[in-house]
């Protein structure tokens, strides 16, 4: 058919609009078909209803024909409409309960994708780690290198190690791993920080304190003046345990080892501290005011030298024997070797030793004493001693050149003679160790322990005035005669010798002349001794004053009476058995 103008398909559309339904205008063969109905003649146009019927009425044959022949093919056909049917009903199910989990399938596969990414992270971190394995391990081992390092001593690697670890610290402090080891190595810190305070209280030399000092201010852990004081402390320590080790039984063996051990070992500690650390400068701490290091330093050797001095005064009061001297003497060196640290403490031994010797030299005076009145509650004027004062000529100072002899006349009376003997014991005992200062003391002491020598013998006189013989008068007279004549005058002889005038009037700054004016310094008023003793004295003459500080000035302390026996006139003198038992004992 030919194809229309759209003009004429117009036209035509518009005559025909309500002739036909509007469903037919979509068939493509409409217009083509109205348009050959246009060109149809009235014959032909009229003889078209019937052509058309008669070709509907072949078309139906045609296709009852088809139906006829193809029947099954049609029943085939309707099967598989009801099977695809079924089977599009059942795909629209599936596809909805696809739809249905197609949500949860998302999220599923959303967690997967998370979870395989974290995989993905975790697996590149473990190869990374993996890579890096040696590097980790030595930072994991760096805890237990640092205990080994410390158990073993190597201090220069162990604080290496410390050091590294607070630059870890800083870099990844948040990290739970490297928190762990900073705390472990913080605890073999602290352990190191212990062994090498302890090294500082064994006997260790100065280089080893040196070493041990800059180990410990590598760690900042004190501050300056906080490793002072630990120093100082730890040496302390050291120190008391070595004198603690000193056995006590014996007080001098037990000073003396405390004074050379004191001497050597502080004197060590000292010349460590000066060489360690430098009193030059103050020490500033940040946002407070210096710190007066030396005062430190100071603080401690008067505290070592106070304690020295506790340990000395009690162990003098516990007592030395006859040793005072050698004691003194090596205190004094004691002092002058710490005058060159600056810490001379010569000046407060004085005062100690010369109450330890005024006390040594009252208690002998008192056993004297005793002893004395002891002899006189068994004294008797029956008969005579011995008559050595008669048949011994009198002793001449010349006999021994520059040597003190007590008066041989004292022999015949036994209490005086043992009296003396005692008493020189005591001014032996006392000139080892005779401090000037004493001589007030020793002259007042010496002075009240013959004032009740002079009541014994009045007490002696008034018990046996009655049943004195004529005899026995005569020898009571002599007796009081030669306590009065020989044994005084000698005893104050002997007081000179220990305290010598010159040596007084020096340091009062007066001349000797002047002395009697201060007293009972360095002798006994014999007047006041013997005065209640005058009624039975003989009246003599007077004797002229004789000048002793010239006859004194070159004789020496060297004298003891012998023993009265009624058979044995002497006997040795005691200074040279002590002298014997000193050597021994030395």
């Amino acid at each position: 058919m030919a194809a229309v103008d759209v003009e004429d398909e117009s036209i035509l559309v518009s005559v025909f609009r309500a002739s036909f339904p509007d469903n037919w205008r979509e068939q493509p063969d409409l217009p083509g078909y109205l348009s050959e109905l246009s060109s149809f003649g009235v014959d032909k146009l009229s003889r078209e209803p019937e052509r058309l019927a008669e070709e509907r009425a072949h078309i139906l044959q045609q296709t009852r024909e088809l139906a006829f022949s193809n029947y099954q093919t049609f029943i085939r056909t309707a099967d598989c409409t009801e099977h695809i049917y079924r089977d599009f009903g059942r795909v629209e199910s599936s596809v909805s309960r696809l739809l249905d989990k197609l949500p949860r399938f998302g999220e599923k596969c959303r967690t997967f994708m998370k979870e395989a990414e974290e995989i993905g992270a975790s697996r590149r971190m473990n190869s990374l780690t993996l890579n890096r394995h040696t590097e980790i391990l030595e930072i994991l081992e760096i805890p237990q290198l640092m205990d080994t390092c410390v158990r073993n001593g190597y201090y220069e690697e162990a604080l290496e190690l410390a050091a590294y670890v607070k630059r870890l610290e800083k870099k990844h402090a948040s990290l739970p791993v490297i928190q762990g080891i900073v705390r472990e190595v913080r605890q073999s810190a602290q352990l190191m920080l212990s062994q090498l305070l302890q090294q500082l209280r064994t006997n260790t030399q100065l280089p080893v304190c040196l070493r041990v000092i800059g180990y410990l201010r590598r760690m900042d852990v004190f501050t300056e003046a906080e490793l002072r004081v630990k120093f100082l402390q730890a040496r302390s320590t050291w120190l008391t345990s070595i004198l603690a080790a000193i056995p006590v039984d014996d007080p001098y063996f037990h000073i003396t080892k405390t004074i050379e051990a004191c001497r050597v070992h502080l004197f060590d500690i000292i010349t460590q501290y000066r060489a360690i650390f430098s009193d030059d400068d103050p020490l500033l701490s940040p946002g407070q005011a210096p710190v007066n290091e030396s005062s430190i330093f100071h603080g401690w050797v008067v505290q070592k030298v106070a304690e020295f001095l506790e340990t000395l005064e009690r162990d003098l009061q516990r007592g030395v024997g006859g040793r005072l001297d050698s004691l003194l003497g090596q205190c004094m060196y004691f002092g002058l070797s710490f005058s060159r640290v600056g810490a001379d403490f010569r000046g407060q031994l004085a005062p100690m030793f010369q109450r330890v010797a005024a006390e040594t030299f009252r208690r002998a005076v008192k056993e004297a004493l005793d002893k004395f009145q002891e002899d006189m509650n068994l004294y008797t004027l029956m008969a005579l001693p011995s008559v050595l004062g008669g048949t011994i000529p009198p002793v001449v100072p010349s006999v021994q050149p520059g040597t003190l002899q007590p008066p041989m006349s004292l022999l015949d009376f036994q209490p005086l003679a043992c009296f003396l003997n005692n008493i020189l014991s005591a001014f032996n005992d006392l000139r080892l160790c005779c401090p000037i200062g004493l001589a007030q003391d020793v002259s007042s002491c010496l002075e009240d322990a013959l004032k009740m020598v002079t009541r014994q013998i009045l007490v002696f006189h008034r018990a046996e005035e009655s049943v004195f013989s004529t005899r026995e008068k005569e020898l009571f007279v002599q007796f009081c005669s030669s306590y009065a004549e020989d044994l005084l005058p000698f005893l104050n002889r002997c007081l000179q010798v220990l305290f010598p005038p010159a040596q007084l009037a020096l340091v009062l700054g007066v001349p000797v002349s002047q002395l009697h004016r201060y007293g009972g310094l360095g002798c006994i008023n014999v007047g006041l001794v013997l005065q209640p003793l005058d009624f039975l004295l003989p009246l003599k003459e007077p004797a002229p004053e004789v000048d002793v500080t010239a006859e004194l000035g070159s004789l020496t302390f060297d004298l003891q009476l012998p023993e009265p026996a009624p058979s044995q006139p002497s006997t040795p003198e005691p200074d040279e058995e002590k002298g014997q038992e000193e050597e021994g004992s030395d």
